[in-house]
């Protein structure tokens, strides 16, 4: 017989022992890996990102055999720098001994275009030492002949010189060449040529010059033959350019380039 709705209702209390237990929520095994997998990606990303820029500790392979012998880790930038180890020899101040690689040509061209634009060009007798020392024996002659005449009193005259190429007293003869970088264009075995951009500082340092220094752009193409034991000049050409535009910098004054050429020596280029 059902009860009506106003009768009192019972409320039956089990001892604590007795009272029904509540199963714990099992986690779900779908959402668990998809946090797992959310949290190693997080984990992989930082530490890429953290390692982004740093250099490889292994460095670049360098070439040591015969060849091109450009010494440059597959895939890196035709412009990165390379380096077998540097010449340690040289004869009359410039170096020499260069391996019979395309990179020991190259080599042997930026140092020898650093001696062929240098100030001791502009005297007879250190003209001489320096053609001597890194032209071929079997041209030497003929190109000391063609410098002779390059090298004119009309010459050293556009630049402020005497005839024998001394400066005026109280001034500082400036002629240095900078190389920027080279390339070869044509190489085989014995024989090579190498193309060097360069910059250039040329004129007279001092309160008094007319013929301030001033800053040049051009490329010199040398023709190298293999002697045996080093590359040597046979042949030289200059072409203007390729040059940039000019830097928003103000000139130094006549005193600081002064104090400048004497105080920073110039380099030898082996790399």
């Amino acid at each position: 017989m059902p009860l009506s709705d106003d009768q009192p209702h019972t409320r039956t209390r089990l001892p604590v022992g007795e009272q029904p237990s509540v199963a714990p929520r099992q986690p779900k095994p779908v959402r668990t890996l998809l946090t797992v997998l959310v949290v190693v990606t997080l984990l992989v990303v930082a530490i890429s990102v953290a390692n982004r820029g740093k250099p490889d500790p292994t460095g670049p392979t360098t070439g040591t055999g015969s060849g091109s012998g450009d010494g440059r880790a597959a895939g890196a930038a035709p412009t990165a720098p390379t380096g077998q180890q540097p010449v340690d020899t040289s004869t009359n101040g410039i170096a020499d001994g260069y391996p019979h690689t395309d990179q020991g040509a190259q080599s042997a061209a930026a140092n020898y275009a650093t001696a062929l634009g240098s100030a001791e060009m502009f005297r007879t007798g250190s003209r001489h030492t320096i053609v001597d020392t890194v032209a071929d024996p079997t041209v030497a002659p003929q190109l000391q002949q063609r410098l002779d005449t390059a090298f004119s009193a009309d010459n050293n005259a556009r630049f402020g010189l005497d005839a024998e190429g001394k400066a005026p007293k109280g001034l500082t003869f400036v002629s240095r060449t900078i190389p920027v970088g080279t390339k070869t264009v044509n190489a085989a075995d014995t024989a090579t040529s190498v193309e060097v951009w360069c910059t250039g500082l040329n004129g007279l340092a001092g309160e008094s010059s007319t013929k301030p220094v001033s800053q040049d752009w051009y490329t010199l193409t040398l023709t190298m033959r293999w002697t045996g034991s080093d590359w040597k000049v046979t042949d030289f050409e200059r072409a203007s350019g390729p040059a940039p535009v000019p830097g928003d910098q103000q000139a130094a004054t006549a005193q600081e380039i002064t104090d400048a050429v004497q105080k920073f020596g110039g380099f030898r280029y082996a790399r």
